[in-house]
């Protein structure tokens, strides 16, 4: 009979903080981060400095410096795959399932995507030629000669050699080479920029794939098998039982990270740091209220623009509102909010983070 482990809410924070390399010792090397972390998401809003910039910065303290991943990247270390850079052998995971794209779709939308990049054949092919020639170039560098236009209720009606890109990339024809200087995505050929590795079938992939995300995340829901949260219902879920204590529902747990010891410290966390990205789970688990409030008016704000949480152990105690004013050098100290009353020494750790996190930015912290 298969055991289920029974968590207390501090177990399961303790198990998703080391989970996610936020307790101490801190990770020496910036490719260990990535590597443990499964990937790293793109996401280029700097009013602090851009998510994965922080991420980083986060793990490593004073010793990452800024444009660390570009360098990665630069020695072909990591590479980008839909909106994620990764530890570029890990590339091996995804090449059975880029190869299969459009072949035996799994979804209506994957039909319909398929059957339009079909239709745009001719775009498709001159894409594929001006780069072989001219790469790396930005979509913006491709004429729309496409015959069927693409529409979506979303931003992406009628963007249609960008969404046809995004399509060569998820058929393994097209990838990242580089960031332009506006952050805008460079391409090349596939062949050119992932490196020469196997191919680990289909079927083994996603069972790896889900183990490693389970890894890099702790615990999560049984329906969640990887860390873009989808749900892979052709794999078993990965790990191990449990219940929280308080907590409605199952869970699945890295069995590695049970009976671990836990040594926290004081973290201040990009808003789309995959600790609190699953909003859900970070209610259930950290009972911790926090929205990213960049999308809501001015007057109904309550913590700021770009509010980055505060980790203090393994409870997430507050939140940080500032913003980066590069024109004066400074990064601007909004307020600190309290979620509870914090000590004198925890106020000293947060403004030690912020003075780092200033210092890894080029800019002079202003509280």
């Amino acid at each position: 009979m298969t055991t289920v482990h029974r968590l207390t809410r501090a177990d399961a924070r303790r198990i998703a903080v080391r989970a996610r390399l936020l307790a101490s010792p801190r990770p020496a090397e910036l490719l260990e981060v990535v590597r443990g972390l499964g990937s790293v998401q793109v996401d280029l809003t700097s009013a602090v400095a851009p998510s994965p910039e922080l991420v980083c910065w986060s793990r490593l303290g004073t010793a990452y410096e800024l444009g660390g991943l570009d360098d990665l990247f630069d020695a072909r270390d990591v590479v980008e795959l839909r909106g994620r850079v990764m530890a570029a052998d890990d590339i091996r995971l995804y090449r059975a399932e880029l190869a299969d794209w459009g072949q035996h779709p799994r979804h209506e939308w994957q039909e319909f995507a398929a059957e339009w990049v079909q239709a745009n054949d001719l775009c498709r092919r001159d894409i594929l030629d001006r780069l072989a020639e001219e790469a790396p170039l930005p979509a913006a560098a491709f004429e729309d000669t496409c015959e069927v236009a693409w529409r979506s209720s979303g931003w992406t009606n009628n963007q249609n050699v960008v969404r046809l890109i995004d399509f060569m990339e998820s058929r393994g024809e097209v990838a990242v080479a580089g960031r332009g200087i506006r952050g805008e995505r460079l391409w090349d050929l596939a062949g050119r920029v992932y490196p020469e590795t196997d191919t680990v079938p289909l079927e083994e992939a996603l069972v790896q794939r889900s183990r490693r995300a389970l890894r890099a995340l702790g615990l999560m829901r049984p329906r969640i098998y990887d860390l873009a949260g989808i749900a892979r219902k052709e794999v078993e879920p990965p790990g191990e039982p449990a219940v929280i204590e308080g907590v409605r529902g199952k869970w699945r747990v890295d069995p590695e990270q049970l009976d671990t010891s836990f040594r926290g410290r004081t973290a201040v966390l990009s808003p789309l740091d995959q600790l609190i990205f699953d909003r859900k789970r970070m209610g259930e688990i950290f009972e911790f209220d926090y929205q990213l409030e960049m999308y809501k008016p001015k007057s109904k704000r309550r913590w700021g623009y770009y509010a980055l949480p505060i980790l203090h152990g393994d409870r997430l105690v507050g939140k940080v509102d500032a913003a980066a004013d590069r024109d004066r050098g400074r990064l601007v100290v909004h307020a600190i909010h309290e979620d509870e009353e914090f000590t004198a020494s925890l106020r000293a750790s947060v403004r030690r983070e912020i003075d780092s996190l200033a210092t890894c930015l080029g800019l002079q912290a202003e509280h």
